[in-house]
């Protein structure tokens, strides 16, 4: 239960962060809200019940507290920073990218940087991306996410060598499974069958769930002629999500170790078949 003693703004600040990094977001709110009848306009309080609010996906009521705390701090890093990720949420690049490149003339943190760059990346800004990330990286050579972009930009040019060197080195320290998979799309791309295989296992290892890196791995081992392990991939795909039954069957009737299938429903068994064998 919130306290209505006398307290200061710090020391409400103090306990709504408590609140608020303990997942408490209702209590961090009510004692921002607190605050702020004791203390209006109270840019710490704002900038705080900004975060919180963004937290909870209310980014209108977000937007106007931040907008708040900037009106008393228009040069406060922190609430530029947050401003900019309001913005993005909400779609609105441009501003995003105008708080931002205020925060960057105040400070060199690499959290600016990376916040340019995955703006650009949802405004779909493939080349000012590219740039951005490029600029991560520089700051921080070890940055997975940089690393896992760059890969996926890369691939997305038709640049599949410097996209493998990218993607290697974000797995490097165990990856993460969208990672793997773009790993494995640029091998798969290359014909680097095998190594294709593994990163789509690798995949499957850490999201068993991941149904279309099962249908890949399938399509991967049978270009390497091996049809009966593809044939169980294939399998797993389909008991994971029968939407990959196209992928399957075109796959099955188009690769020169395929077979063809005139029967649907007897292509469907087998898979069934296989799966009830695993």
């Amino acid at each position: 239960m919130t306290s209505t003693g006398p307290v200061g703004s710090e020391d409400l600040v103090r306990r709504a962060v408590a609140a608020f990094n303990s997942g408490d977001h209702a209590q961090a709110t009510d004692l921002c809200e607190l605050g702020l009848k004791r203390h209006p306009g109270d840019p710490a309080l704002c900038h705080l019940l900004a975060a919180v609010l963004f937290a909870r996906s209310d980014l209108p009521a977000a937007r106007a507290r931040i907008e708040a705390s900037l009106a008393s701090r228009p040069d406060n890093v922190p609430a530029l920073i947050l401003a900019g990720r309001i913005a993005r949420a909400e779609g609105r690049f441009d501003a995003a990218l105008q708080m931002l490149d205020r925060a960057a003339r105040q400070s060199s943190r690499v959290e600016i940087l990376l916040e340019q760059a995955r703006t650009f990346d949802q405004a779909s800004d493939a080349t000012a991306a590219g740039a951005a990330w490029d600029r991560v990286l520089q700051s921080d050579p070890k940055s997975v996410e940089a690393l896992a972009r760059l890969g996926r930009l890369a691939w997305e040019r038709g640049a599949p060598a410097e996209a493998e060197g990218f993607l290697v080195r974000a797995v490097a320290g165990g990856g993460h499974p969208a990672q793997w998979f773009d790993l494995g799309l640029v091998r798969q791309d290359m014909r680097k069958f095998e190594a294709a295989a593994e990163a789509y296992r690798q995949v499957l290892a850490k999201s068993p769930d991941a149904a279309e890196a099962a249908a890949n791995l399938g399509v991967v081992l049978q270009e390497m002629g091996d049809l009966d392990r593809a044939m169980a991939a294939y399998s797993q795909a389909y008991r994971l999500s029968p939407s990959t039954f196209g992928i399957i069957a075109m796959a099955l009737t188009s690769a020169p170790s395929g077979r063809l299938w005139l029967d649907e429903e007897a292509l469907r068994r087998l898979l069934e078949q296989f799966e009830e064998n695993a």
